[in-house]
């Protein structure tokens, strides 16, 4: 057998694991072209280069998030401009958006925090009047909604993790890029094929591949394609259960919302979301060391999340932040995550309720 035909026996078995997957992908989500990848930072990095990003200019994006959604564009010299989120969902806010562009802005990140959608009408509306690239890095966000569509399926690319954490994994790492503009489809391929004209090749276009452009290894395994692809089929199963819990935690915890003690993510209208993480936001910040304490000695694991990028020592140097720091700063110093996930127990879930009201029932008696 010669080494071409070997060569393509053995991309077509690779090729064959991941088949189902993408296909689901691109069935499920109603979006365009969908390229499995190694992880949602392959999928950022192969945007900044879909972008065309260059030294020199810029990208829009909120501070609280985790720094692959910067660090991607940065790696290409972009400089990451910082803008407050909306402090009901977390999410970037749009009217901070329009007063942040400069004649070297080129794109906006819009990150789908928790799950829970941006306004993506406003975003894009901004971005065609400025004609900007828009990345949805729709990591935690796989399978939710805005106005029907799917998040990751409305900005020029969607980028999705597989990670451990997220609704569905890959068994560790793993990504996706959505490709919801077809003009940046054919480079995409090429980027993924490290460089090279291969998927050309298998196709039977060329006689020999090449190398054509930038190109990076972000190959996904055919045992993570696999591992996937039995998560995917249970996408209502798991995404029901994780909404069950978020659920179970808006009504139980509503109280100390009432009493002014936290403060719970509010669901725009139409939407959905996929239950990817729940999080309280303690309205005084002080008290967060002493409940992941309290926490913690009832065998409850609670955690903050980002620091604000803007506020690190890397993006006070390379990046800056635009307008007033209204709320991105305060609530990073304020939110809490609780345990979910599709095998926590009613009764498990039920611990992490008691702990919390007991808490605070304590700090009243303490006060």
């Amino acid at each position: 057998m010669s080494s071409w035909g070997y060569e393509k026996r053995r991309v077509r078995r690779i090729r064959k694991q991941l088949k189902d997957s993408t296909r689901w992908l691109q069935s499920y989500m109603h979006g365009g072209r969908a390229i499995l990848v190694s992880s949602c930072t392959s999928a950022l990095e192969m945007t900044a280069i879909l972008a065309d990003i260059k030294p020199g200019d810029e990208i829009i994006a909120p501070s609280y998030t985790y720094v692959t959604t910067v660090n991607s564009f940065a790696l290409h010299g972009a400089t990451p401009v910082f803008v407050d989120i909306d402090e009901t969902t977390m999410n970037i806010d749009p009217e901070c958006i329009e007063p942040a562009i400069t004649s070297k802005t080129r794109a906006i990140v819009a990150v789908h925090y928790g799950g829970i959608a941006c306004d993506m009408d406003s975003i894009m509306q901004i971005a065609k009047k400025h004609n900007l690239f828009v990345c949805e890095d729709a990591a935690m966000a796989c399978t939710s909604k805005y106005h029907g569509r799917m998040l990751g399926t409305i900005g020029n690319v969607g980028c999705i993790s597989f990670q451990e954490k997220k609704n569905f994994t890959a068994g560790g790492q793993g990504g996706a890029l959505l490709l919801n503009d077809t003009s940046l489809i054919q480079r995409a391929e090429i980027l993924y094929e490290h460089g090279t004209d291969r998927a050309n090749f298998m196709r039977g276009e060329v006689e020999h591949y090449q190398w054509q452009d930038l190109g990076l290894n972000a190959t996904l395994s055919e045992i993570q394609a696999a591992f996937l692809y039995a998560q995917l089929q249970r996408t209502e199963m798991i995404n029901s259960r994780r909404l069950d819990i978020w659920h179970r935690y808006q009504i139980a915890l509503a109280p100390l919302e009432e009493r002014g003690k936290i403060k719970l993510a509010q669901v725009p209208a139409r939407t959905t979301h996929n239950a990817n993480v729940f999080w309280i936001r303690l309205t005084d910040a002080r008290l967060r060391s002493s409940l992941i304490r309290h926490l913690k000695e009832a065998n409850v694991q609670a955690y903050s999340q980002f620091m604000p990028l803007h506020s690190s020592p890397y993006g006070k140097v390379h990046g800056y932040f635009a307008g007033e720091d209204r709320m991105t700063s305060i609530a990073a110093s304020q939110i809490l995550l609780l345990p979910i996930h599709a095998n926590l127990h009613h009764s498990e879930q039920s611990v992490v309720i008691q702990e919390l009201l007991a808490f605070w029932g304590k700090a009243a008696c303490e006060d």
